[in-house]
């Protein structure tokens, strides 16, 4: 029997970018989306939402696990925010959270808060040593994922 893992992210940033140059890079959902380590494919199904695909994790030709997850993206140039809300019914995953982009002298400070909801396709009893390791790898993306927002804000 499946389990379920949450998971959630807050972390920021500093940068010398403006918010403008900031948020035109993060409310670019495929610019964006580059930055993220182990995507295998990112596909638009229009409005501005989006299916995340990550790669397969396995053994030989046999998949273990494959997170698949959409999500609705909204940006405010305004309040400088980007949003992004899951969407039901897409894969084995919710995920939802937001950017948030305030100026500081000299620059930027870019936060980011997200929380997601995996199902993980192993039996329940499994639970206890799988879903730290799931917490893991997902916390070891992010990382990835700012480090190399960052390095092309520069």
């Amino acid at each position: 029997m499946a389990f379920s893992v949450t998971i959630n992210i807050q972390k920021e940033f500093e940068t010398s970018c403006t918010p403008d140059e900031v948020f035109a890079l993060l409310a670019d959902v495929p610019r964006s989306a580059s930055h993220f380590p182990k995507v295998d494919q990112l596909v638009d199904l229009g409005g501005n939402s989006f299916r995340w695909e990550m790669e397969k994790i396995g053994i030989g030709s046999y998949t273990l696990q494959q997170t698949i997850y959409a999500s609705h993206y909204a940006s405010d140039p305004a309040t400088r925010k980007v949003t992004w809300t899951p969407i039901a019914g897409v894969g084995n995953a919710l995920v939802q959270g937001e950017w948030n982009i305030t100026p500081k002298e000299g620059g930027s400070t870019v936060a980011i808060n997200t929380k997601g909801d995996l199902t993980v396709d192993f039996p329940s009893f499994l639970q206890f040593i799988i879903a730290p390791l799931v917490e893991m790898e997902f916390n070891g993306m992010v990382e990835t994922y700012l480090s190399n927002i960052q390095s092309s804000l520069k």
